[in-house]
């Protein structure tokens, strides 16, 4: 009887090695994950054209009189929109609104308006009964359009206290 010789389990059959293996798979993910990691970071804060407002930087540079405005006050993006309301028929109609940059001052530096007879005492004197403030739009030194504006307590802002958000220091909020 002749001996058979079987073929030994040590040799696989059929196995094929894959191209990708662990540490090339970690790689390549690795690699993804920081490249959505840096578009994000790049798409958030590159200011390029004025349709992407995407930082506080950009919103600064853009305020009239900047260096100004950061030292006295915060830079501010304002809205002007008219409303109209009538009542026979009761509707309300609202204009496109139009955006531009502003600034508003802190109540204990209105003294930078004072000075360049921007406004007057009396103005001065309502604003403070109102317990306001002046915020403007326009450069200091060709007519800007100052108002006395009302600082909202009852809006509330949505983008503090979220999950891993810190909240902004407590003089940043009160003017």
């Amino acid at each position: 009887m002749r001996n058979k010789s079987r073929p030994s389990a040590s040799k696989s059959s059929g196995s094929k090695s894959s191209p990708f293996n662990y540490t090339s798979i970690a790689i390549l993910a690795g690699v993804f994950i920081l490249g959505v990691g840096v578009g994000i970071g790049f798409s958030s804060t590159a200011t390029f054209s004025p349709q992407n407002v995407a930082s506080r930087d950009f919103i600064d540079r853009a305020a009239p009189n900047p260096e100004l405005c950061v030292q006295y006050g915060a830079s501010a993006m304002v809205t002007d929109a008219r409303i109209y309301v009538t009542l026979n028929p009761f509707n309300v109609y609202v204009s496109q609104p139009t955006m531009r940059p502003g600034c508003v001052l802190r109540t204990n530096n209105w003294a930078v308006l004072e000075q360049q007879k921007l406004v007057t005492s009396d103005q001065v004197n309502e604003c403070k009964n109102r317990m306001n403030t002046f915020g403007f739009t326009g450069t200091l030194e060709s007519k800007p359009e100052i108002n006395c504006v009302y600082q909202n307590e009852a809006a509330k802002n949505f983008f503090i206290n979220q999950p891993g958000v810190g909240a902004p220091p407590p003089e940043t909020d009160k003017f």
